[in-house]
């Protein structure tokens, strides 16, 4: 079909397109309203000068009567002009506007006017309308670099980075030259393939082209090396990069956030901050992205008050980026409460951003309050709030409610979702109903190492321990490799159960696997434990003295609490010395080692423990239940 014989399509659609023009052009930030003591030809000369000389900051109007004009005054409509309507339905996506003016450059026989033809393809790939954009690129008789790279450009905007560098090619093998905003598009190809090799080839390319100097190009290598490759290769084009703008210092904090070297990107931000250049809200959302522990706690606060400091504490990005890096850091319940009550603008992502603090920080019960408001609201939940408000309802064990979650799940699109899959299966483990949770994991197609280590860590924790045993064996005949969590739930089934033997054996299995990382404390405290409930007391203390780290409180507590269950003052009285040494104002010390004198009968050394607590000024918060 031709260009030509598409007009009778396009115009069929104006009725259906004029509607919708005229509710995007209500929304735009110009309004038109025509005088009737301006001359028509001159009100439409203004029009148009307005759009070609001031763009997005329009005085006044344009609406679907300025169509009707291009009708009437076809004489003053140069293909300059033309050219430049159709770049700004392009850049504000006023897709039905730019159908129309479509037409009316098929009427007045501008088919075939490059120019005109590379801002048509630019503005239907921005719009999203890919297969218009390649019928009008198919179509046209002549080419240039112009109209190459819009098609590209518009290949990668709807996502399709394979099609976007196989034109790029084909676009080489034409004799094409390309330029660097060629080049820079196919550098945002190359992470979306995940295809670092195809991006050093275009760095090579670049160097022949001599386009390395060029700040985009050279910002768009920064971004693909510390996405696609290395971060370290990343900093080094951007060390060696002689001019470098806000977006190439963005990326760069962007690429070691993303690596997970918070500390690399704060250095780099103060850098910045020493040449007087003032990150944008992209700099911080990344750097605050990075934040996902309570190490970094100081961080945040830190760049929070930068922040303030910059007046961006309004922007409706940062606030909820804040958000999450707060709940994620292990803030204080009052300090989330404080930034979540600064969110402006109620969309899906600020209310999973807030329902998943709250689950973070543990406070289920306000999880749910938000989740209720979130679908009074009318906001459409999606897979990330089903996972987080699964997760509220495991940490307050509250089962009616989760059996009323999994219906709302099955009634929506997520049911077959993997990532809520695996919040089921936790869910129901955590509020003790082992069977359901097993019935959910046997009915997914596919299982991750995540959904294993749910139903692992579920059957561990209610006392199936040789079934714990049972389900990894059958996890280390699949492809599924086990993670740290795996190895921390089936040795802690092997405790509760006392396998000692089994314990040991998986853990020499970890120990030696050089695709995981070494084993933390925790693992450690479990093989205490694991000692200690046999009776094994000194080989606990013996495995404690060749621990490769240092021993921490949890560990010296795994091996006082078999002290007090088997009344072994001496190694008890050992372990108090270590434990003090490494947290002397910790209650829980003072009073394990009263319950073990006590174990033994020595009543009178238990009861100068206790006194001990009250002269050193140590107290024990009381316990609660919720029964």
């Amino acid at each position: 079909m031709s260009l030509r014989s598409s007009t009778s399509h396009i115009r069929c659609t104006l009725w259906k397109a004029g509607k919708a023009a005229n509710r995007v052009l209500s929304r735009a930030p110009m309004t038109h309203a025509f005088h009737s003591d301006i001359d028509p030809e001159d009100d439409f000369v203004c029009s148009i000068g307005e759009i070609f000389c001031h763009g997005e900051k329009l005085s006044r109007p344009v609406d679907l009567g300025l169509l009707a004009q291009f009708q009437t005054h076809g004489s003053l409509l140069t293909p300059h002009v033309l050219n430049k309507f159709m770049s700004f339905c392009a850049k504000f996506g006023f897709f039905h506007i730019g159908i129309q003016g479509h037409s009316i450059i098929i009427k007045m026989g501008f088919v075939s006017n490059v120019y005109i033809c590379s801002a048509l393809v630019d503005m239907y790939g921005k719009c999203g309308a890919i297969s218009s954009a390649r019928k009008v690129f198919d179509e046209m008789p002549q080419k240039n670099v112009v109209t190459w790279n819009s098609l590209i450009s518009g290949y990668l905007n709807v996502g399709c980075p394979g099609i976007a560098v196989d034109l790029f090619l084909e676009m080489l093998r034409a004799g094409i030259a390309p330029t660097p905003f060629s080049v820079s598009a196919v550098l945002v190809g190359c992470p979306q393939l995940e295809d670092g090799g195809l991006g050093t080839q275009v760095h090579g390319l670049s160097l022949k082209a001599g386009f390395c100097y060029n700040v985009v190009v050279g910002t768009g290598l920064v971004d693909m090396y510390s996405k696609c490759c290395s971060v370290n290769d990343s900093r080094r084009l951007f060390d060696q990069m002689s001019d470098k703008n806000i977006i190439s210092w963005s990326s760069i904090i962007t690429g070691y956030a993303q690596n997970q070297q918070p500390d690399e990107a704060v250095v780099l931000v103060k850098e910045m901050l020493r040449l007087d250049l003032k990150p944008n809200h992209v700099t911080y959302n990344s750097l605050l992205s990075s934040f996902s522990s309570p190490n970094y706690l100081d961080h945040c606060k830190q760049i929070h008050c930068r922040i303030i400091q910059d007046g961006l504490e309004s922007d409706a990005y940062i606030v909820v980026t804040l958000a999450i890096a707060y709940s994620e850091c292990g803030s204080s319940l009052e300090d989330f409460k404080k930034i979540s009550s600064s969110v402006t603008r109620w969309d899906q992502i600020s209310w999973n951003a807030v329902i998943a603090g709250f689950s973070n920080l543990g406070d289920g019960e306000e999880a749910l309050k938000c989740f209720f408001e979130m679908r009074q609201a009318g906001v459409e939940v999606d897979f990330f709030t089903f996972t987080s408000i699964l997760k509220a309802v495991g940490i307050i064990s509250d089962l009616k409610e989760g059996k009323q979650v999994h219906a709302l799940v099955f009634k929506s699109r997520y049911a077959a979702n993997l990532y809520v899959q695996n919040g089921l299966v936790s869910m129901y483990a955590r509020c003790g109903a082992i069977d359901d949770s097993k019935r959910v994991f046997v009915s997914m197609d596919r299982h991750d190492v995540i959904s294993w280590n749910a139903l692992l860590s579920g059957c561990a924790h209610h006392g199936h321990g040789r079934e714990t045993v049972q389900l990894f064996e059958q996890m280390r005949r699949t492809h599924i490799r086990p993670d740290n969590t795996t190895f921390l739930a089936v040795l802690t089934a092997c405790s509760h159960a006392g396998l000692q033997n089994k314990g040991l054996e998986y853990f020499n299995l970890m120990k030696n696997d050089d695709f995981l990382e070494p084993p933390t404390m925790e693992h450690y405290a479990t093989i205490v434990d694991l000692f200690g409930r046999a009776g094994n007391l000194h080989e606990a203390e013996a495995f404690i003295n060749s621990m490769p780290i240092k021993p921490g409180r949890s560990v010296y507590k795994a091996l006082l609490s078999a002290c007090q269950v088997h009344g072994n003052k001496e190694i008890a009285l050992r372990s108090v010395k270590k434990l003090l040494e490494l947290c002397p104002n910790d209650p829980a010390t003072y009073v394990l080692l009263s319950n073990v004198l006590v174990t033994g009968g020595n009543w009178d050394d238990a009861s100068k423990v206790r006194k001990l607590m009250c002269d050193t000024g140590v107290r024990k918060a009381p316990g609660y239940s919720w029964i």
